[in-house]
């Protein structure tokens, strides 16, 4: 075994209601999901399976309805439908009125851990739950650009500037940019490309529109440009947009 290998701790926060507005990079990489496909969803949703085990399920699930810190094992599933068992801890968090804000929950994949005696899971949490605390107010906004975006379509304009957004969000376009790029790991540009995609994919894809000229549905879902459409389309998915369609006729 290597001696230097770390031990990496996905860390997951969620809001009040237990649905995810943020995730490590370790998380994703454990997991296998991407941040988009994660946001908003309750963390068992997507992670637990056919055989996870329902008492473990039932001692999460009544330790966070009495807002109680919770300790255990679990089988997880990836995206990939692999399972994995982990060390789970996750913990409620309270606002200076004692009002519960948030959950953190910090999860070891057990078959990748590092040396057993390495940490104790209570020294990984002294570790990461710091600095995991720290962009709040950056997650906060990102979750509230995500919904603003999601909601109004905004994406659909193909004249979408972050100025614009910014407005919205009663915030600037420095911060904002710099918490998209924390957040999304790419500029304004690219995340807002990242809904137009997605909306792409669902539209070619419809039997409705069999036959429909492919640049045409592309401007429908906010693309301006026919080059850039098509180098966009590539980035996201590894392949073209008509190759997409054809990979996916019904």
């Amino acid at each position: 075994m290597n001696e230097n290998k770390t031990t990496e701790v996905a860390v997951i926060l969620t809001d009040e209601k237990k649905s995810i507005i943020w995730v490590n990079d370790a998380f994703l990489t454990i997991s296998g999901y991407s941040l988009f496909e994660v946001l908003g969803k309750k963390p068992g949703s997507i992670l637990q399976g056919k055989n996870t085990s329902k008492e473990t399920i039932e001692l999460i699930s009544k330790s966070l309805k009495k807002q109680l810190p919770v300790e255990t094992q679990i089988l997880n599933y990836r995206k990939s439908g692999e399972p994995y068992f982990c060390h789970l801890a996750i913990h409620p968090v309270f606002n200076d009125k004692k009002m519960l804000t948030n959950y953190i929950a910090f999860e070891i994949d057990e078959s990748n851990k590092s040396i057993e005696s390495e940490y104790s899971m209570l020294q990984i949490q002294k570790k990461y739950k710091a600095s995991s605390l720290e962009p709040m107010d950056e997650v906060t906004l990102f979750r509230r650009l995500n919904t603003l975006i999601i909601s109004k379509n905004l994406f659909l304009d193909p004249d979408l500037d972050i100025k614009l957004v910014a407005v919205g969000l009663k915030s600037n376009t420095k911060y904002l940019s710099q918490v998209v790029n924390n957040q999304f790991g790419n500029n304004f540009k690219h995340y807002i490309n990242h809904f137009r995609v997605d909306k792409l994919k669902e539209v070619i894809t419809d039997p409705q529109n069999k036959g429909a000229n492919l640049f045409e549905m592309a401007q429908q879902c906010g693309f301006k440009n026919k080059s850039t459409f098509h180098k966009v389309f590539r980035e996201f998915t590894g392949t073209t947009p008509k190759e997409f369609l054809l990979q996916n006729k019904n």
